[in-house]
């Protein structure tokens, strides 16, 4: 098998839809919806969709004649145009209309596994104790709250004595340079009174 080239199991190349195909496919869709709207065809892509819904369950006579039109606008393969067999295992898809679907859902409750009514019972558990902790009516929560009041207690305490501190550092400094000041007035005596004595 040659390398860097992509191989299905009969042996061919594979074929990608190229992103810009899709775009211009996406492009002639738009457009040809817009058309529809325009010539009041079309009002919206769920109305023609329940629109084609009732149309093909109208009336059996309007089925059998669009089956037989289905039949002509699929090309035949092999002999199926010579010879009509009725294949068993073909299923042929039934269309539904949409409001008994929708009913079908409304009225049908889901059955929630073990694995998913667990999960729920869980999130509601875990819901329930957060509402009851922020209330602090869990043991927990009292803890908290005790821990938290001897913190606050711990905290002020220690902002009472850096207060403390902070003002007896303030008072040694005045204290400091008031001496310093006392000294420096003796200082400056001094120095006149040896002035004068030289003089």
């Amino acid at each position: 098998m040659p390398k860097g080239r992509f191989l299905n199991h009969k042996g061919k190349n594979r074929r990608f839809t190229n992103p810009e195909e899709l775009e211009e496919q996406r492009r002639r869709e738009e457009k040809e919806r817009q058309w529809r709207q325009e010539r009041g065809e079309e009002s919206s892509s769920e109305e023609e969709e329940a629109g084609d819904k009732e149309k093909n369950k109208s009336s059996s006579s309007d089925s059998e004649s669009e089956s037989e039109e289905e039949e002509e606008h699929v090309k035949a393969k092999g002999v199926e145009n010579l010879i009509e067999v009725e294949n068993p295992n073909r299923v042929q898809k039934k269309t539904k209309k949409l409001s008994s679907l929708n009913e079908n859902l409304q009225s049908a409750k889901p059955e929630l596994s073990r694995k998913e009514r667990e999960e729920l019972e869980r999130q509601r558990a875990t819901a329930h104790y957060q509402k009851m902790h922020a209330e602090g009516k869990t043991e927990e929560a009292r803890a908290d709250l005790a821990r938290l009041a001897i913190i606050k207690q711990q905290r002020a305490e220690a902002a009472r004595l850096r207060e403390e501190e902070k003002k007896q550092k303030e008072l040694a400094k005045q204290a400091k340079t008031a001496q310093t000041q006392k000294a420096l007035v003796v200082l400056h005596y001094l120095v006149i009174y040896l002035h004068l004595i030289h003089l």
